[in-house]
Formats: C-alpha cells, structure tokens, sequence
C-alpha cells in the first residue's frame, strides 16, 4: 500500500480528514489535519503511528 492509497481509505472512512503529499529533499511528508473538533481522533492515530514506527525500529 502507497501514501496516497492510505490517504484515499482514510478519507473514505473519516471523511473530516484532510491529507495533502509534500516532497522535500529526498524526504516523503504526508501532512494531516482535521476540524478543531476531531483532533483527539488525529491525536490517536499519531499516537498509533509512532507506536508502530517504535517497533519496527523506524525513524521519522
């Protein structure tokens, strides 16, 4: 699965999100945002990826 396919299922599923693709200098950034009344909602799901990103041994 690709950035922008995450991005697609996500919005389908949670339609307040908003995603936008930036390239800069070899690095790949996949920014998000949502309504002031969703963000305990990004919190979680920022929460979730560095977890994950934690037990890979990945690094932002």
């Amino acid at each position: 699965m690709n950035v922008g396919e995450i991005g697609h299922r996500e919005s389908s599923c949670c339609s307040f999100f908003s995603f936008t693709i930036a390239a800069d200098t070899g690095t790949l950034r996949l920014d998000v945002e949502v309504p002031a009344a969703h963000v305990d909602v990004l919190d979680a799901l920022a929460l979730r990826a560095a977890a994950g990103m934690t037990a890979t041994g990945s690094s932002a």
